[in-house]
């Protein structure tokens, strides 16, 4: 049995949706969270279980890139994301999500077609729904069937996804 990977913590602080904090691993980005979700973070850690460490360091390359797309200098994330603690399905559902062009949206039954799957829109909102990774797995870009927002787990709810669409062009200030 081999050991779980050492996750890497660290911090963005003040930008215009608040502060952040990330847990990386060598292969990439694991998590992303609001500070002020720190429960969130913390049972999500918990729930993969692997060992941690504070490491600014580590988490720099990722906070820098979330720092300039919420500043408008970036469009498109080029940091690795870490896929090893997600089911087959969730790995497909999120990384349709990530494909979703800056400043462009998809419903949720956009992506179970894009992935072969096109009844389990609903899956595919679950596995939206527990993304660890929000804005740099852009969950903010998916509407519902009607074309509206609909729910959004990111610190501010609706607010925040409104917020997000409107820095990318994708809806009307």
């Amino acid at each position: 049995m081999t050991s779980s990977p050492k996750l890497y913590l660290g911090d963005l602080h003040d930008t215009p949706l608040g502060d952040f904090r990330f847990a990386v691993s060598d292969l990439g980005l694991v998590a992303v969270e609001w500070a002020g979700n720190q429960p969130k973070l913390d049972a999500y850690l918990q729930k993969i279980k692997h060992p941690f460490e504070v490491n600014q360091k580590k988490a720099d390359p990722y906070a820098r890139e979330l720092h300039e797309y919420l500043n408008g200098k970036r469009t498109d994330f080029t940091i690795s994301i870490d896929w090893s603690d997600f089911t087959s399905f969730q790995c497909k559902a999120l990384q349709a999500v990530c494909r979703i062009p800056y400043g462009e949206t998809r419903t949720y039954i956009d992506i179970a077609r894009e992935i072969n799957h096109p009844n389990a829109y609903r899956a595919v909102g679950a596995a939206n729904a527990m993304n660890p990774m929000p804005i740099v797995v852009p969950c903010h870009r998916l509407l519902g069937k009607d074309g509206k927002l609909h729910g959004y787990g990111g610190m501010g709810g609706l607010k925040t996804k409104r917020w997000l669409l409107k820095m990318e062009g994708s809806i009307a200030a």
